[in-house]
């Protein structure tokens, strides 16, 4: 298995990265709250990673910190949860605010995610209940708002919506997403795909 990769970040294109390793390109997904603590491009970058083996696939997921991949591993153990949607949970919230979610049966917050239906949500909130106090001690402190931002696109409400879609929003509404948040000309797609999350948790 593989736990871990330390090379040079040579692209973004949310929710994808591709890594540089002695000459070979790793790629891998990662949750948004991974990304936006991303070096620029060029940089290096270290980030514990989750290797998944399916029969038409090889897949590698990476993030920041241990307490990222340890929630994501408990989120797929949960009945009805894969990666994909463990990767889209992690992106629509943070660890301390999915913790907060737990602690108040926060089912709305949940739903308002793509793919988490009310069952699920609930589900979720069950069995995730029963590892909250372990878990929350390896979660730590709240995990920072953002890293370092890369340079803008050319095109970045096009960009952010591709990544929202790519996390399982439908077109139409990916983009009124972007639309409701895109009020500064100067933002990138990574800040309007932080925003459009974000509104979607408190909204």
């Amino acid at each position: 298995m593989i736990g871990r990769i330390r090379g040079i970040l040579v692209d973004k294109q949310p929710p994808d990265i591709l890594v540089e390793v002695g000459g070979v390109g790793y790629e891998l997904q990662v949750p948004m709250t991974t990304l936006f603590q991303l070096p620029g491009l060029g940089t290096e970058v270290s980030l514990v990673t989750h290797f998944v083996v399916r029969e038409d696939a090889q897949l590698l997921y990476g993030f920041i910190d241990e307490r990222d991949r340890s929630l994501f591993r408990r989120l797929i153990k949960v009945s009805g949860v894969g990666p994909r949607l463990a990767l889209t949970i992690l992106s629509g919230m943070d660890a301390s605010s999915f913790a907060r979610c737990v602690q108040r049966d926060d089912v709305k917050s949940l739903v308002a995610l793509p793919g988490v239906g009310k069952k699920t949500a609930e589900r979720l909130l069950v069995e995730m209940r029963d590892k909250l106090k372990d878990w929350l001690e390896e979660a730590g402190a709240e995990l920072p708002a953002g890293g370092p931002s890369i340079a803008p696109v050319a095109d970045a409400v096009a960009d952010a919506e591709g990544a929202l879609i790519a996390l399982g929003y439908k077109p139409a509404e990916a983009a009124k997403m972007v639309a409701a948040v895109n009020d500064d000309a100067s933002a990138d797609s990574e800040e309007l795909i932080r925003r459009a999350l974000k509104s979607m948790v408190s909204g």
